[in-house]
């Protein structure tokens, strides 16, 4: 453990920032299956209308630095590919 009251701060701070994050990486995940559950029961209305919300919680972590920008745009480009794959 640490012994300075700076460090004790920042190992507090590390572990609010890790919980945060780990909520926030949870929901994406969440948000990413609920397009793809749509997609294999090809219900197209219902995966556009999921890719919608999750196209603005992938960026919003991506932003926060909660997961790396082109790892959200690595994301989003795929789901967009497999709802627009139902169109065709």
């Amino acid at each position: 453990m640490a012994t300075s009251s700076s460090a004790q701060k920042r190992h507090r701070q590390n572990l609010k920032r890790r919980k945060r994050n780990q909520n926030i990486k949870s929901s994406i995940k969440t948000t990413i299956k609920k397009v793809r559950i749509a997609v294999e029961e090809k219900k197209r209305e219902d995966a556009q209308v999921a890719l919608k919300s999750a196209i603005p919680a992938i960026n919003k972590a991506a932003s926060k630095g909660v997961i790396h920008p082109r790892n959200a745009s690595r994301k989003i480009s795929r789901l967009t590919k497999k709802v627009s794959s139902l169109s065709a």
